[in-house]
């Protein structure tokens, strides 16, 4: 029987970044800069996401200002899925306790 671990928060945070726009090409930087993680964080995820064929990885085809080429990602259709169930599985917020009236003791 193999078990299924429950993904990290980061590792949730970075798949539902990428399904904001699952069309849309993301360089990593981008997404550090978003989720105020570290590359060290975000780069080895990254790296699962896509050996697990959850991402779509290519490299920029024209680097602009003469600087060397990116790595860009995308949700793949079983990253899309993957996203959706982590969507829904997400705790919705509690919303916050009512606030009732001051109790004024004297006059």
């Amino acid at each position: 029987m193999t078990k299924t671990r429950r993904p990290s928060a980061q590792t949730i945070a970075v798949v539902l970044a990428l399904a904001e726009e699952p069309s849309q090409w993301r360089h990593g930087y981008d997404l550090c800069k978003q989720l105020d993680l570290k590359p060290g964080s975000l780069y080895p995820i990254l790296v699962r996401l896509a050996d697990r064929g959850l991402l779509e990885t290519s490299w920029e085809s024209a680097a602009p200002g003469g600087r060397p080429p990116r790595h860009l990602y995308r949700l793949t259709g079983s990253g899309r899925a993957f996203a959706a169930e982590l969507a829904h599985a997400q705790p919705r917020p509690a919303t916050p306790p009512r606030q009732s009236e001051p109790r004024w003791q004297g006059a």
